[in-house]
Parts: structure tokens; C-alpha cells; sequence
């Protein structure tokens, strides 16, 4: 099975999250099939407490499971460990953690940056 990867969670070898250009403090991933190219595929984020995502919309679908920990999205909703959700194209947000989490992400389509003014 040539073609075949097993990606096993106690051995992830994460490195800075620099999808945006610059890492972002606290925030480290792995990648699974994520194609930096076409921002399709899959990896496993692992954010440090007291770590925020950059406000940004979605130009595809993006779905992800939380694995651990626990994660706020920028409308207050808490995601726990076994929550699957799914964000739509256009849809826009930010997220952040007080005890920090482990997030499988399905990515089909860029992350575009909102800009703060």
C-alpha cells in the first residue's frame, strides 16, 4: 500500500503555523495532505493557551474536529473535544483559547485575511 499514510497523534512533529506569512505566537502545526499551493488538504493545529487566530474569510469550505482542549470562536460558542465544525465559503471569523487545544482541519480553499482598520 504505497499510497497509503498513517499519521499517528503521539508522534506529530509540529512546526510554526506560517500560513499567513509571519508564525503566529503559540500556534504550531502538522501537516497531513495540506498542499500549500491549492490550501486543500488536512493538518493538525495545536494552539498554546491564551493563543488567537487572525480574523479571516473563508474562500472554500473548511471544516475541523477538536481533539482536545477547547476553542472560542469570535461569537462566544465554545468548541470541545468531539465537536465537527464547518465553516462555508464567505463565512468569516476568529478564535481563540484560554486552555489551549488540538484541531484536525479539513482545508478546501484559502483563508483570506481580514485586515483591522
Amino acid at each position: 500500500m504505497g499510497k497509503r499514510k498513517i499519521t499517528k497523534l503521539d508522534n506529530l512533529k509540529f512546526e510554526p503555523f506560517d500560513k499567513y506569512g509571519t508564525p503566529i505566537n503559540g500556534w504550531t502545526w502538522h501537516k497531513i495532505s495540506f498542499d500549500e499551493k491549492t490550501n486543500f488538504g488536512s493538518y493538525i493545529s495545536k494552539l498554546e493557551p491564551g493563543t488567537k487566530t487572525i480574523p479571516h474569510i473563508h474562500s472554500g469550505h473548511e471544516e475541523f474536529l477538536i481533539l482536545d482542549g477547547e476553542l472560542i470562536d469570535s461569537d462566544g460558542t465554545i468548541f470541545k473535544k468531539g465537536d465537527f465544525v464547518s465553516y462555508e465559503p464567505n463565512s468569516s471569523h476568529y478564535s481563540f483559547t484560554e486552555k489551549g487545544c488540538l484541531i484536525l482541519t479539513f482545508m478546501r480553499g484559502k483563508n483570506n485575511r481580514i485586515n483591522k482598520k
